[in-house]
């Protein structure tokens, strides 16, 4: 398909430039356009599906010689360069046509899956912060190609953000690219007088095959040099599909075959073949003629008014221009016909000889087309006029042809599904052989052939018979252009498989896109993801399941393992019902609700958070992760501003205060550090405050008990300082599960012992209200308000008058 030149590490762009140069000086004049494209940084992440990958998409233009890849590779730590950062494996992964299907992790692929072939190179860094590569690939395909990028798989270590400056690794791609201009066009039928001049090296042609083309011969005449002086032909011919040949593609040495002939059997249709003719070892002009052959099988006889078929749409009939202002052929000289020789100079319509294409003896069967219909995103249906149930023939091949959309359908899944209808073969042990290939069909001429590759085409083998009559075929990430399937049937016999006589199967055939393989199964989740304007789906798994469509069980968990997970995560949560009983006993109404509402939340979240089967949702998940995470944020903060023990209004206004603020918090980012510390602080703030005022006033330690501080402060001070180190330093995504469940319980322990005790009430009796009118008024003296003395006795210290 392509021509890859290697790789190398550090190179500059002056370096580029010279290896460019130096490729392209062989082809003609060297007339060239260098363009240039580049992708802003992107962020790399440790690989663990394909949905982690950065995916990067590159148009490579047609008639490019050469496209030079610059792989840059830079880190950040702190928005500042990441010198103490350490030095990680960057692999990227390259593809034309489609986004690469990778495996680094060595998974199992689901059943009846193939792996489309790609290519990767591994980046090693050259300088503490920064590395380069160049990845060059010779005679690229033109149109789409996509680079994958990402980070060795790491230990799965879940690190509170913001907690400290992570290191960043970033990955730029940049393409350069180098394509040939004014390439002349030959047409197939036509041959033309020619020349390679002095001081130029080689000269290069490109011709378009179209439809229903069995065979292509490039023929090459009456070659000389000197004026034709009877030197042999001293040139090499070479010919390459969708992009120019280079030096090692598929030659043939004209000096020792005259005339010359280069064939290319079941070419790939619609689409540019090229043609080199190179110079050997000649210090002199080289004169030749050259022309295509190609055969039709669409018709056993092609007239010369069927060579407008051979073009593509943009050259059609009426293209306002004749044949020969197309063909450089001017100032050539004269071709002798008829064994005359004029020795003069002809114009270019004497130059030119038209030769009828050949028809191809082995008539091609009718290609049937596929009805497309798009249901969504990645979900689309190919039905078959007057199907699904189709009828094969004994004697031909059906073929039936699928196109996917440029770009718009490479991002997801093709599949293809057989069934044999086993009524249908009456008895006979008969098999269907298909063969899928891309770009062309693969005619099956040969009535044993069972084989879905030829010199030039490779494709996809599908079999059904009457003991297995279901198969499937999924390819994720198909090339897009047309997909031809080819079905033929033949009969088992002792002497191998034969054609069948007399009977005509009937088989049902469904082929549809989806975003993934089976949805991802049980265990894994179908994303739909975006790189600039191009869109693919990838999965995502969960439970321990892995590969590309999470069907990897090796490391799966199993469903008593799921099953005591979410026990121990839902049923530690009960650890809050001692401090909501110590709550309310000390009337701590309003602090008491808000712990039933944290462990309510909290056991329903992660009932549902689970990644396997035991999962259980009372409602939307991202409903019951705010409401788990403001209920923590709000048990710390109730906690902490009891403790601070405020008057009865201030402590009502910075409950309310800090729900509200929270629930900002929460909105703008839930898994911020600053979420969990800001307010942790700024209560613990108010309550210092709080402490030391009374301490001042009262000229002793608050709390004033030595007890209060042994048994209570400092055993809850060390459980919660405990819980925040396990989750913040401890937990990882294996040891979640009990991690988690633990800090579940130590913070609730630690509510239990930080809580104060019941605040005593306020014993000081007010002074009774002054009685109107006459009469006495009954003092009483400073002692009986104190409450010192028995309310029983009562002095009278005056009687006094109204």
């Amino acid at each position: 398909m392509w021509w890859l030149e290697g790789f190398r590490s550090g190179m500059g762009r002056p370096e580029i430039l010279l290896l460019v140069y130096t490729l392209l000086c062989s082809l003609g004049d060297c007339l060239f356009v260098t363009d240039y494209f580049t992708r802003t940084p992107r962020k790399l992440n440790a690989y663990r599906s394909f949905a982690s990958v950065e995916l990067f998409h590159f148009n490579v233009p047609e008639d490019t010689v050469v496209a030079v890849w610059n792989l840059i590779t830079f880190k950040e730590q702190g928005g500042t360069f990441g010198d103490s950062c350490p030095d990680r494996n960057v692999t990227v992964y390259f593809r034309s046509g489609a986004p690469p299907v990778i495996n680094p992790l060595q998974t199992r692929f689901p059943k009846d899956t193939i792996v489309p072939g790609s290519f990767a190179v591994t980046l090693t860094w050259t300088l503490p912060n920064r590395t380069t590569g160049v990845f060059n690939v010779t005679s690229p395909l033109p149109g789409d190609w996509f680079l994958a990028a990402h980070l060795p798989k790491d230990e799965g270590k879940i690190s509170v953000k913001g907690l400290h400056e992570e290191c960043q690794y970033l990955f730029q791609p940049q393409l350069i690219v180098q394509r040939l201009i004014g390439i002349s066009v030959l047409y197939p039928g036509y041959f033309i007088d020619q020349m390679i001049p002095l001081h130029n090296r080689s000269v290069l042609y490109k011709v378009f095959i179209p439809n229903y083309i069995s065979r292509v011969k490039v023929q090459l005449m009456d070659c000389n040099t000197k004026n034709r002086s009877g030197e042999s032909c001293p040139v090499l011919l070479k010919i390459r599909s969708r992009a120019p040949p280079v030096h090692n593609s598929s030659a043939m040495d004209c000096r020792e075959n005259v005339p010359c002939e280069l064939e290319v059997p079941l070419p790939y249709w619609e689409q540019w073949y090229y043609i080199l003719v190179e110079r050997y070892l000649s210090s002199s002009d080289v004169y030749f003629r050259i022309g295509i052959q190609v055969k039709d099988c669409s018709k056993p006889s092609v007239s010369k008014g069927s060579s407008a078929m051979n073009m593509p749409q943009s050259f059609g009939t009426a293209m306002g221009f004749s044949l020969s202002e197309t063909l450089p052929a001017a100032s050539l000289p004269n071709v002798p016909q008829n064994g005359s020789d004029q020795g003069s100079l002809l114009t270019a319509e004497d130059s030119i000889t038209y030769l009828a294409p050949m028809a191809d003896t082995n008539k091609c069967w009718p290609i049937r087309p596929t009805l497309r219909n798009e249901l969504d995103t990645f979900s689309v249906h190919f039905y078959i006029f007057f199907g699904p149930n189709i009828s094969i023939p004994p004697d031909r091949a059906a073929i039936f042809a699928i196109n996917l959309m440029p770009v718009l359908d490479s991002g997801g899944v093709l599949n293809m599904e057989l069934k044999l209808n086993v009524s249908s073969v009456r008895g006979e042990n008969i098999t269907i052989f298909g063969c899928l290939n891309h770009g062309m069909p693969l005619s099956l001429h040969d009535n044993t052939s069972v084989s879905c590759e030829s010199e030039s085409v490779s494709g996809f083998h599908l079999s059904i018979n009457t003991t297995a009559n279901i198969t499937k075929l999924r390819i994720p990430y198909p090339q897009t252009g047309t997909w031809y399937l080819s079905l033929r049937s033949l009969c088992a016999t002792e002497h191998g498989f034969e054609m069948c006589t007399n009977v005509t199967a009937e088989v049902y055939l469904r082929s549809y896109l989806t975003p993934c393989i089976n949805d991802c199964g049980t265990y894994g989740q179908c994303k739909l993801l975006r790189t600039n304007n191009y869109l693919y789906a990838a999965c995502e798994c969960k439970a321990g399941w892995d590969g590309w469509g999470c069907t990897d069980n090796t490391e799966a968990y199993s469903y008593g393992f799921q099953l005591l997970s979410t026990l121990l995560l839902c049923l530690s949560n009960l650890m809050f019902v001692p401090p909501v009983t110590i709550a309310i006993r000390s009337h701590y109404l309003l602090e008491a609700s808000v712990y039933i509402f944290t462990m309510f939340f909290s056991t329903f979240y992660h009932a549902c958070d689970q990644p396997g089967i035991v999962v259980f949702c009372i409602m939307e998940y991202d409903v019951l992760q705010f409401c788990d995470f403001l209920g923590s944020l709000m048990s710390v903060w109730v906690t902490v501003i009891a403790m601070a023990r405020l008057k009865s209004i201030i402590k009502q206004v910075l409950y309310l205060l800090g729900a509200m603020a929270l629930s900002m918090a929460l909105q703008l980012d839930r898994h911020g550090l600053w979420n969990l510390l800001g307010p942790s602080l700024f209560a613990l703030g108010i309550m210092a405050i709080a402490w030391t005022v009374r301490t001042i006033r009262r000229r002793r330690c608050y709390p004033p008990t030595w007890k209060r501080w042994v048994f209570f402060l400092f055993p809850g001070t060390t459980i919660a300082t405990s819980a925040v180190a396990l989750y913040a330093f401890v937990e990882t995504e294996e040891n979640y599960f009990y991690i988690h469940s633990i800090w579940h319980m130590l913070i609730a322990g630690s509510v239990g012992f930080l809580l104060p005790p019941r605040a005593k009430p306020d014993v000081k009796v007010t002074p009774l209200k002054r009685r109107r009118g006459c009469g006495y008024q009954l003092c009483v003296n400073e002692h009986e308000e104190m409450g010192l003395v028995d309310p029983a006795i009562i002095t009278i210290n005056s009687i006094c008058t109204s």
